[in-house]
């Protein structure tokens, strides 16, 4: 049984929510505020998945996230955020968030983005087995979701920025639009995709260029997509 941590200050929300997960059959744990939340995430090693809500008391969505990100890269985490600009969308996603969702929102679809980034993350070992691509000064393992410079240098990425570049570096010379990005890694059919495939895609090639002394692994084919070069 997957198990969700539900963090929002409005409890009519996380008591909503918490239904709609029982009902699909997810175990649910609950936190009202930041601070909460970084403690069930230190006590419950084994929780799959984290809904989060931005604006809350004591320690606000953003910090959790980053202070989570430090320690974990690959929990997934869906944003919940009453703030609809690009701009508050877009801090989000930099700050680690794997999908956003503007409030109100319709459970149902809280509950279809759950079971993509629950989908997507559990996939089988078998399934990722024995993967390991050198492009250009990285190496990519795919059955450790490891990737280093050819000096050894590890660099951290989220789960979605991982799928980004085992996409693009395994269809070398490949163009992929935001579209085919957004269906082929976020495992759901694309639905304004572009601007949050855009914001992965940027914060990916800040961190490759960071570890990499400012090596352009990832272009852009402008008006079609991206690729990597064999």
């Amino acid at each position: 049984m997957d198990k969700l941590l539900i963090v929002d200050d409005d409890r009519e929300i996380v008591d909503l929510l918490s239904i709609y997960s029982r009902n699909e059959g997810y175990e649910v744990l609950k936190a009202y505020n930041g601070i909460e939340a970084l403690q069930l995430l230190k006590q419950h090693l084994n929780i799959q998945l984290v809904i989060l809500d931005v604006m809350m008391p004591r320690k606000d969505g953003i910090t959790v996230l980053t202070e989570l990100r430090e320690s974990d890269n690959h929990i997934p985490v869906l944003m919940l955020s009453a703030k609809t600009t690009d701009m508050d969308k877009i801090q989000g996603l930099t700050s680690g968030a794997d999908d956003y969702v503007s409030k109100p929102f319709n459970p149902l679809e809280v509950m279809a983005r759950i079971k993509s980034l629950l989908r997507r993350s559990s996939m089988t070992q078998q399934e990722i087995e024995g993967n390991v691509i050198e492009r250009g000064p990285l190496i990519i393992k795919k059955e450790s979701h490891e990737v280093k410079t050819l000096t050894g240098k590890e660099i951290q990425l989220t789960a979605l920025e991982f799928g980004i570049l085992y996409l693009l570096a395994s269809n070398p010379n490949r163009v992929f639009s935001a579209d085919e990005i957004f269906e082929r890694v976020w495992l759901q059919e694309s639905i304004v995709s572009a601007k949050t495939v855009m914001v992965h895609v940027s914060h990916l090639r800040d961190k490759i260029e960071k570890a990499t002394g400012g090596e352009k692994v990832i272009q852009t084919v402008w008006g079609v997509g991206y690729k990597i070069s064999e």
